[in-house]
């Protein structure tokens, strides 16, 4: 469950996706790593689809990191830990500026459902 004010890093990853299968062990590091200072939770798009609005991701995995000012970045990641492990310290630093575009909205019912103990 997210706490209040806190980071929320989510993976909007499918479970026949063979690459966020693969990102798993990264995306459990960063975990590791960041979990004192951010949330993190792996959401299948599917599984949530009506609870996140049934996004239109295309690419996986992706990541979502939103706090209590709004959304700081929703895209595909490459596999490579650094990208991100830097997209974390930046939005931590709060060097990465709020998204406000259509896809905004997101990062709330994704916070939402994090909130509410069925992501991850």
């Amino acid at each position: 469950m997210q706490a209040s004010g806190r980071l929320l890093v989510a993976c909007l990853c499918a479970e026949w996706c063979g690459s966020c299968r693969d990102y798993r062990a990264t995306f459990a590091a960063l975990t590791a790593q960041f979990g004192a200072e951010a949330d993190f939770a792996w959401i299948d798009i599917e599984d949530e689809s009506d609870a996140l609005g049934d996004p239109d991701i295309e690419n996986f995995p992706t990541l979502l990191l939103v706090d209590d000012a709004g959304l700081r970045f929703l895209g595909a990641v490459t596999p490579h830990a650094a990208t991100a492990e830097r997209l974390v310290r930046n939005a931590l630093a709060g060097d990465l500026p709020v998204i406000d575009d259509a896809q905004a909205a997101l990062g709330e019912r994704a916070r939402a459902l994090v909130r509410g103990g069925t992501g991850g």
